[in-house]
């Protein structure tokens, strides 16, 4: 069997039953790549009989690299090919499905192909993509966010052109899964696509740095709970929107390979590796936004709890609100692969302390005060809870997106 690998993910090829012992022995999961697109690309496009029938000839299984995952394949020692990014090994089963041993290291059949590592390097990128998509759908669904009703509300122009554009990109979708390729008049409809979506994130990132702003500039208890209880209203609609264009964004992308791949394959590599550039600067964008807001609430948050004594309402809101849009930018972070395993660290540290504030004050404070001790302690906790059960995920789904081609 062949391994290849592009730091994101796993390409298992070989025989059907071997492969699947493979994975099932070493307890990985898979989904198909769609490797049928990457023959006819070999087989048409680019002219290389031989690398089409190497492909042909077998099967493939794709495999999400996690912290997990990634550990059990690094004993399979993969070498650095020749292709940007890429990685390979070729492994064999010495008589047992539970012991797999490694046979060769460096140039094989199809390491020694670059149309082969290509191809299935841009594949790869697509498949992973198309994982973060569902990814998306899925934390829009969960958190009940019609992205397009949040659209429709807005009067904006630009967030309007978002819905049509949507609905031409899945439309190429559905063409590329009946046909296997994107031609030149499914490319012609979307291309133009980015402009909008580019012009749709940056509209949502201003109105959470808005949000942020609002909350740095209010200096009193009640001011602070009115700008906190609208970031609570509102900063879910943006993170929504904002995940919409990143997923619109990957769709782009997953077209934008397919029509590289049938017109210029010998473009792949540096397009790839261009689209996997530009994602991560748009991920570094949005991480800087949603921090900026995430600090801003730990600050209001803790300048509510030093005023709980004499604001025993007002307070324990603004901590409420605060750790609600904090849960929502984390788990919001988390679908979209942002590491922040410092930052909260941080927000740990700021809760413990601001809970100690809080029980001080409140302890000279007698009965009046009891409703808002126990308000501020419980959201705090609830904002510990869930970005501790957070934390593990994030760190290993940015893994898949962070400097994996250095090497």
């Amino acid at each position: 069997m062949q391994l290849i690998s592009d730091g994101d993910g796993l390409l298992v090829l070989g025989d059907a039953a071997a492969v699947e012992l493979f994975l099932v022995s070493e307890g990985l999961p898979s989904k198909d790549p769609g490797l049928p697109r990457l023959r006819s690309v070999l087989s048409s496009g680019s002219g290389i009989a031989q690398a089409a029938s190497e492909v042909a000839a077998n099967s493939g299984r794709w495999v999400q690299l996690t912290k997990e995952s990634a550990e059990k394949v690094h004993k399979f020692g993969l070498m650095p090919s020749k292709t940007p990014g890429v990685s390979h090994a070729m492994v064999g089963q010495p008589g047992s499905i539970q012991s797999w041993l490694q046979i060769a290291k460096g140039p094989g059949s199809i390491a020694g192909n670059p149309a082969i590592l290509s191809g299935a390097a841009g594949i790869m990128a697509q498949v992973a993509m198309q994982q973060a998509m569902e990814e998306i759908t899925d934390y829009l669904a969960r958190i009940e966010e019609k992205v397009d009703d949040v659209l429709r509300a807005q009067k904006d122009a630009v967030l309007a052109r978002m819905i049509g554009v949507g609905f031409v990109i899945e439309e190429a979708m559905t063409i590329r899964e009946s046909t296997g390729r994107v031609d030149e008049i499914t490319w012609s409809k979307v291309q133009t696509a980015p402009t909008t979506i580019a012009d749709t994130q940056a509209y949502a990132l201003r109105q959470l740095d808005a949000l942020a702003e609002k909350l740095e500039r209010k200096t009193d208890i009640g001011g602070l709970a009115k700008a906190a209880k609208e970031a609570e209203s509102q900063a879910g609609e943006w993170l929504a929107v904002l995940a919409r264009c990143f997923q619109l964004q990957d769709a782009v992308a997953v077209l934008e390979l397919d029509r590289v791949l049938d017109a210029s394959p010998g473009q792949l590599d540096g397009h790839r590796l261009g689209l996997k550039t530009a994602r991560q600067n748009r991920l570094e964008l949005i991480s800087r936004c949603t921090e900026r807001l995430l600090a801003r609430l730990a600050v209001a948050a803790g300048r509510a709890n030093t005023k709980v004594l004499m604001n025993p309402f007002d307070a324990p809101a603004v901590v409420q609100s605060s750790n609600h849009v904090s849960v929502a930018i984390v788990d919001f972070q988390g679908r979209l692969g942002i590491e922040r395993a410092a930052q909260s660290a941080e927000a740990r540290r700021w809760a413990d302390a601001a809970k100690e504030v809080t029980n001080k004050a409140l302890e000279t404070g007698g009965e009046g005060v009891d409703t808002a001790r126990r308000l501020s302690n419980e959201t705090v906790d609830r904002a510990i809870s869930v970005t501790g059960r957070l934390s593990s995920r994030i760190t290993e789904r940015a893994s898949r997106w962070r400097g994996n081609d250095k090497g």
